[in-house]
């Protein structure tokens, strides 16, 4: 499991012209699954970034968690968190799971992110549209 965390003003994320999911202040997460992702994995990751302390507080010190500011989630899935660009210029997609597994996990990744913070989600395999503006800006990637 791979996870790019984004500190945000504010996200949103757009199918066919609808907002399906917007936020203001907190974090976009972008989550990609590999074969051997389960659901125990989902809970620990998202136990792990409701508690980042990655927001500053009085005194400007990155000291605060979600929970701490009132914080929201938009959790957007992508695959593409699995390219491999080792051989030649076209990505290759083979530690990606496949959506059968990914969607699932995805799903109760969500739903563990919201037992935390208030959480949106995108449409899983849909085409989305993406907007942000980065606070900071302060991305953290982790592997799980």
């Amino acid at each position: 499991m791979k996870v790019t965390v984004q500190r945000v003003s504010q996200a949103s994320v757009e199918v066919e012209g609808k907002i399906v999911g917007e936020i203001k202040k907190g974090l976009l997460i972008l989550v990609g699954f590999t074969h051997t992702d389960t659901k125990d994995l989902c809970e620990k990751a998202a136990k792990k970034i409701a508690a980042m302390r990655i927001f500053s507080d009085e005194n400007d010190k990155i000291n605060l968690s979600l929970g701490d500011i009132g914080g929201e989630i938009l959790c957007i899935s992508q695959f593409t968190l699995y390219a491999d660009c080792s051989h030649g210029n076209r990505p290759s997609f083979v530690n990606a799971a496949r959506p059968e597994l990914a969607m699932p996990l995805y799903d109760h990744f969500c739903e563990c992110l919201g037992s935390y913070v208030h959480t949106e989600k995108g449409i899983f395999g849909a085409d989305m549209k993406v907007s942000l503006i980065n606070d900071g800006p302060f991305t953290v990637t982790l592997d799980f």
